[in-house]
């Protein structure tokens, strides 16, 4: 398959993630444009990603609630080649790949999107936004954080 034949949805349909009864709650709640991570019940830690157990102090009594998908930059990388994979990342070079620190807590890597490259900056407030690439399937994504 060509690059200039390759569509969004045909490169998705190949590279899905694994969806599981324990993410679910995460992709579903992407779809309705929400942000969820898990937060424990016990000691009221939240975590990203999905897992049956709470990584602070091991309870297996966890929820998913909405994150206000706020957060900062902790740290990130720019992309400038893209070996061995779909030609349509190479129509995105460069790209930034953020660490982001959700409000909450939790770190999560994602995309930057609708800013230039110098605008991506350790501390860098940021916010998530919401990226349909396949028909059944969005992605979170981050952006600077509007000024208030």
């Amino acid at each position: 398959m060509s690059a200039s034949s390759e569509t969004a949805e045909q490169y998705w349909s190949w590279t899905k993630p694994e969806i599981t009864s324990l993410n679910k709650p995460f992709w579903d709640g992407l779809k309705r444009r929400e942000l969820l991570i898990q937060r424990c019940k016990k000691c009221g830690e939240h975590q990203w990603y999905a897992r049956a157990n709470c990584i602070h102090c091991g309870s297996r009594e966890l929820e998913w609630v909405k994150s206000s998908g706020k957060g900062k930059i902790y740290s990130y990388t720019i992309i400038n080649m893209v070996v061995g994979n779909s030609p349509i990342f190479n129509k995105e070079l460069p790209y930034a790949v953020a660490l982001v620190e959700l409000d909450e807590g939790p770190r999560m890597y994602a995309m930057m999107t609708d800013c230039y490259l110098s605008d991506v900056k350790i501390d860098a407030p940021v916010e998530v936004v919401f990226k349909d690439v396949a028909s059944d399937l969005t992605i979170p994504m981050f952006r600077p954080a509007k000024s208030q």
